[in-house]
């Protein structure tokens, strides 16, 4: 239930980031920037730090350069103790 979880929401995550380089690139509404950490916050960290690579979107400004990162090394953080808590002893 979980992995299922986290794969959609990152798919979310790839998702937003293209959609929002694509809407940059025609001049149309964006998606704010509220939302695409929102949904990296929620389990979406994985996908939204490889759309900022694999679409270059995002990446010249510094809180998404130090913000997605970071969010994503406190996911893997919180899931390796959440692990080892639950099978490591």
């Amino acid at each position: 239930m979980i992995i299922n979880y986290l794969v959609i929401i990152n798919a979310l995550g790839l998702a937003v980031m293209g959609l929002d380089k694509k809407k940059a690139i025609k001049n149309e509404w964006r998606i704010p920037e509220k939302t695409l950490f929102l949904v990296s916050a929620i389990g979406g960290s994985v996908g939204t730090f490889l759309g900022m690579y694999l679409f270059r979107h995002k990446t010249k400004h510094w809180y998404f350069v130090i913000g997605m990162p970071a969010i994503l090394v406190a996911h893997v953080v919180i899931g390796w103790v959440i692990y080892s808590k639950m099978y490591l002893g």
